[in-house]
């Protein structure tokens, strides 16, 4: 079985049965005030703010979207780039690429032009579908894009360099291609990155991605009857496959466009979901606004909400304490796992084992893991740190067109997370640290090295490391230690200023004027960095997305 008979399943099993929603709190219509009263909102209003497709519609589309590609030329093992925001067309693209052979290249919406060109050359992509927020970036790079054979635009008023999605999807066949597919095909190329700076391209084959749907249903039981609300975007492989779940069962899910707290309650409450994956920043927004009294719990219906996960980043145990005082009757699970490792899933701490919050858990369904020492000894002892290595199912086939990369995790069949982790005495797994130096902020990595780059394009600017500190909201937040050249003066707005050039999330949270430790071959010393500022404080209106 492959990824794509659980859809072509549910359209023949379950046809008129909600598959996909997607709502659009930004096109709320001015009558709609709470979820209470979404029955007055006149239904052409309504379709902007909320649209839905059914099992049959999402396996049509898909069809359609394969035909597509294939009059184009696409065949087997060719690259399919999808850059687009949460929509109720994204998984559909998705899957038509995955039905022609292609292999299906998610691209993240914060890639700035030169890492959009960067991905697409490097997982050698013919074709690229985006929308209307990217025009900008494409515009500046198209005529650039050698490789790059048809790129296809999805929404209205489509730009003079692309082809129109909208215009001519309907006038191909919603028959299924007759394309022979199997578990050991190639089927999509995720993005990662160190702390060097430009991403990776992590090659999965069709079994990983059918195996994260069997294990992500083992773990959190998703039914017929159950409703998952999918905040994050689509292009990470947690959003992904969290939603493969609801694949899986053949369940409803809700693609929210928006993390206000106030818009995941209403619609929690308008869509009656029972399952929500929250990210640490989204659940302490709630809390917050909770506790301010900004919103009331009993202005909602949620008592069908059976379930709240988190992944993405540490996860403090205090913040979950709090979240079960609030919410008594929810279960909790977290869930551990790299793009590496098809996301999430790898090793989870199972809702039985609430007592064990803090704890990232045990080896997931179908999954092993060890940690091991510097020679790749297995260690067994509680609490002696180590490695973190995974085996399973949805373990990468290999870094593209990178065998020295590859080379440098894989291990056999064992995946070396670059994770440093402990047991408790019950054999829990705990992390650490990481041996690498990215930042997860708000769920999101980000590698200082492009960060410490820009900064130094400024002339003030001798030396600079940028490192994460913790954050109560996000996790971690970047610190950046700037060296001045001599006899030169820089205040922290001037820095500020400066890195409005940035995109908002690479932006350094904090700056502090220092001296940069080097070690002596010139490495900078990034673990005595983070000792020294582990423990400073951020002030709250700079911890506020």
């Amino acid at each position: 079985m492959i990824i794509t008979d659980l859809l072509e399943r549910n359209a023949s099993e379950f046809p008129k049965d909600t598959a996909l929603v997607e709502i659009n709190p930004l096109k709320k219509p001015e009558k709609y005030v709470t979820w209470k009263e979404y029955s007055l909102i006149e239904p052409s209003k309504a379709t902007e703010y909320r649209r839905e497709i059914n099992w049959e519609e999402f396996n049509k589309s898909s069809n359609r979207f394969a035909n597509m590609l294939l009059s184009k030329g696409v065949k087997k093992k060719d690259k399919v780039a999808i850059l687009l925001m949460n929509s109720l067309e994204w998984l559909p693209i998705y899957f038509g690429i995955l039905k022609t052979g292609a292999l299906a290249v998610p691209l993240n919406y914060r890639y700035t032009q030169d890492e959009i060109k960067y991905c697409l050359e490097l997982a050698e992509c013919s074709i690229l579908v985006f929308g209307f927020e990217f025009i900008g970036r494409i515009e500046s790079i198209f005529d650039t894009l050698t490789n790059i054979k048809h790129i296809i635009y999805v929404g209205e008023d489509t730009p003079s360099f692309a082809e129109s999605y909208d215009e001519y999807i309907n006038l191909y066949t919603s028959r299924k291609p007759n394309i022979e597919l199997n578990e050991d095909d190639d089927a999509a190329i995720y993005f990662s990155s160190g702390t060097t700076g430009f991403p990776k391209a992590i090659l999965h084959t069709h079994k990983a991605l059918i195996n994260s749907a069997i294990t992500e249903q083992n773990h959190h039981s998703q039914t017929k009857n159950d409703c998952f609300l999918c905040i994050p975007p689509l292009y990470h492989t947690g959003a992904k496959m969290h939603w493969f779940g609801s694949l899986y069962s053949g369940s409803k899910a809700v693609l929210l466009r928006g993390v206000k707290p106030e818009w995941i309650l209403e619609t929690v409450s308008l869509e009656k979901c029972t399952i929500v994956w929250l990210l640490v920043p989204w659940v302490q927004d709630i809390l917050d606004a909770l506790e301010r009294g900004e919103l009331k719990l009993e202005d909602y219906e949620i008592k069908q909400w059976r379930l709240m996960h988190v992944g993405a980043q540490p996860v403090p145990p205090s913040l979950i304490h709090r979240w079960l005082k609030v919410f008594p009757t929810h279960e909790y699970d977290t869930n551990y796992g790299l793009s590496e490792s098809i996301g999430p899933g790898c090793v989870h701490l199972g809702v039985e084992n609430i007592n064990k919050v803090g704890s990232i858990g045990k080896a997931g369904f179908n999954w092993e893991t060890k940690i091991v020492d510097e020679n790749h000894n297995e260690i067994n002892e509680p609490n002696k740190v180590g490695e973190l290595a995974v085996k399973g199912p949805g373990v990468m086939k290999c870094y593209y067109n990178n065998e020295k990369a590859t080379k440098e995790i894989l291990d056999g069949d064992w995946l070396y997370t670059g994770d440093m982790a402990k047991y408790d005495k019950d054999y829990f797994i705990y992390l650490v640290d990481r041996k690498k130096d990215v930042i997860i902020s708000g769920g999101e990595n980000l590698y200082p090295v492009q960060i410490e780059d820009f900064l130094r394009t400024n002339n003030k600017v001798k030396d600079v490391a940028v490192i994460g500190i913790p954050d109560k909201r996000l996790g971690e937040a970047t610190l950046a230690i700037i060296s001045l050249k001599e006899n030169i003066e820089m205040t922290e707005d001037e820095v500020n200023n400066f890195c409005l050039a940035l995109p908002r999330y690479k932006r350094p949270r904090k700056i502090i004027f220092a001296d940069v430790p080097r070690n002596p071959t010139g490495k900078i010393e990034k673990p005595k960095l983070r000792m020294m500022y582990s423990t400073l404080n951020l002030v709250e209106e700079q911890t506020t997305a």
